[in-house]
């Protein structure tokens, strides 16, 4: 008794006495399933060609503001550490040892136009700056002993935001480094 099955290459119905079974599906002739394979190889390739593109395209897109901005803060975090590097946690002046942050007074999320501004960044130690949310009383007496009241005064003030662009960022970038 034949049965009909359906080509997985051509969608064509054909008798089962003809039937080719591999791992992909049924086929009618060994000529429809070699396409079939070819054209999945190709589709395979296809998408892994525009996956390789897309990266790359991210990764070398000059345009890509969030890349330098985070580059820009990198280099301006290691120039606070360096800047810094005698001196104890301004929060709470101890953790001689262990990780330092390059911790911010005015937050980067609150005050963003402050972000790469040196009077408004400190070396802190991890524990003020993680887990007690920068220890920003402690961190206010300390700003004022290091850089005086008339300075913490500015920091606190109103500020025009900042809109960086790249180039702005390329610019911090080479300044910091």
């Amino acid at each position: 008794m034949n049965s009909k099955f359906r080509c997985t290459g051509c969608k064509e119905y054909f008798q089962s006495e003809h039937k080719l079974k591999i791992n992909s599906g049924s086929f009618c002739t060994f000529e429809c399933a070699a396409e079939h394979g070819k054209a999945k190889v190709k589709k395979a390739a296809d998408k892994q060609r525009e996956t390789k593109h897309k990266a790359l395209k991210k990764k070398v897109s000059d345009d890509d503001k969030s890349g330098w901005t985070k580059k820009a803060q990198s280099e301006f975090n290691k120039y606070i550490r360096l800047r810094d590097s005698e001196c104890d946690c301004i929060s709470c002046n101890r953790h001689h040892d262990g990780q330092y942050h390059a911790g911010h007074y005015k937050t980067r999320g609150a005050s963003p136009e402050l972000r790469f501004n040196p009077d408004n960044c400190h070396k802190q130690c991890s524990p003020c700056n993680n887990h007690l949310s920068g220890n920003l009383v402690n961190y206010r007496v300390g700003l004022i002993n290091k850089i005086g009241a008339a300075s913490v005064e500015v920091i606190e003030g109103p500020h025009e935001p900042k809109r960086y662009t790249v180039d702005n960022l390329k610019t911090i970038i080479k300044f910091y480094k």
